[in-house]
């Protein structure tokens, strides 16, 4: 009934951050934290390692940046029960903005890439195996790369230390038949990698790819909570451990944390299907431009936005 390879990492903070600036109170974040660690989660992405001349603290939470004084304000004195994960985008930290993984609670390093960042990536995420991090490569939006891009890409990948690669629906453009077709590529050109999914809501097909995607045997699976996260959204937690059949995930502590602390910030920030996303999605776009609409004063006014973006 279940694989016992298969590792589910939350990105409830990270990707939802991306929301807000990553402005959430401890108490959220230390909610989250309890609820996944009860629940039998592998592991928690608490956010982005990034450096402070990138970002502004004055205008990015804590959670953009994952200092250790701020990990240790939301582990505590209790035992560490689920691993920790940040994200870490080429041109957005420095090397030398990595502590050594004996001085961070961070377990995880994803480094996340476009395709012609390929050499950047392997690059950081060998300095991260390095200093003693877990690491996989986010390869993105890989529905506007062409065959032989993504082949190349995935050569050098092959020819990596990292361990796991990450097949990442960032536009939320695929479709089942995507799914099967690219991991099968994935595992011709890497056969000794681990594969990971990542999958967009913009079609309400994020959760049935990452089906698909268990099905085509990837291993490293991402969800969030109620699917929070950028625009569209994501793959809810919520259902695919009920999916998964594992004995060790529970899922009631999701829905309890769901209810006290995912439904508020339901009522402040937007997320979730909706007519822009969707198109976005079946055109294969970076859903910026539905975004700018949802944020307008007529986010109701969709067939204007199709309009517009169709006649683009």
């Amino acid at each position: 009934m279940y694989r016992p390879q298969i590792k589910v990492i939350d990105c409830t903070v990270r990707d939802g951050g991306l929301m807000n600036k990553w402005q959430f109170e401890d108490q959220f974040v230390r909610n989250v934290y309890h609820a996944l660690s009860e629940a039998g989660v592998d592991y928690m992405e608490i956010g982005y390692l990034s450096s402070e001349s990138a970002f502004s603290r004055d205008e990015y939470g804590p959670w953009r940046f994952c200092a250790e004084e701020d990990l240790q304000r939301i582990i505590g004195d209790t035992e560490k029960k689920i691993k920790l994960s940040a994200m870490a985008d080429i041109g957005r930290i420095e090397y030398d903005d990595i502590p050594p993984k004996s001085e961070s609670s961070l377990d995880m390093v994803r480094v996340a890439c476009y395709v012609h960042q390929i050499d950047k990536a392997i690059a950081l995420a060998h300095h991260c195996i390095e200093k003693g991090y877990e690491t996989t490569i986010n390869l993105m939006a890989v529905s506007t790369v062409g065959l032989r891009d993504l082949n190349e890409a995935l050569e050098d990948l092959n020819k990596s230390k990292v361990p796991i690669i990450y097949l990442v629906d960032s536009f939320g453009a695929f479709y089942s038949e995507h799914i099967d077709t690219l991991g099968a590529k994935y595992f011709e050109r890497m056969p000794d990698k681990t594969i990971g999914i990542y999958c967009h809501n913009n079609q309400q097909l994020a959760f049935a790819n990452t089906i698909s995607a268990i099905i085509n045997g990837v291993n490293f699976l991402d969800a969030t909570l109620y699917g929070i996260g950028r625009g569209a959204g994501n793959c809810p937690l919520e259902l695919l451990l009920s999916f998964l059949k594992n004995p060790k995930f529970k899922v009631r502590p999701i829905i309890k944390c769901i209810e006290e602390d995912i439904f508020p910030w339901a009522k402040k920030i937007d997320w979730g299907y909706s007519v822009p996303y969707m198109v976005t999605g079946v055109l294969n776009q970076h859903p910026r431009a539905a975004m700018a609409h949802m944020e307008s004063d007529h986010q109701e006014k969709v067939t204007g936005f199709f309009d517009s973006v169709t006649t683009e």
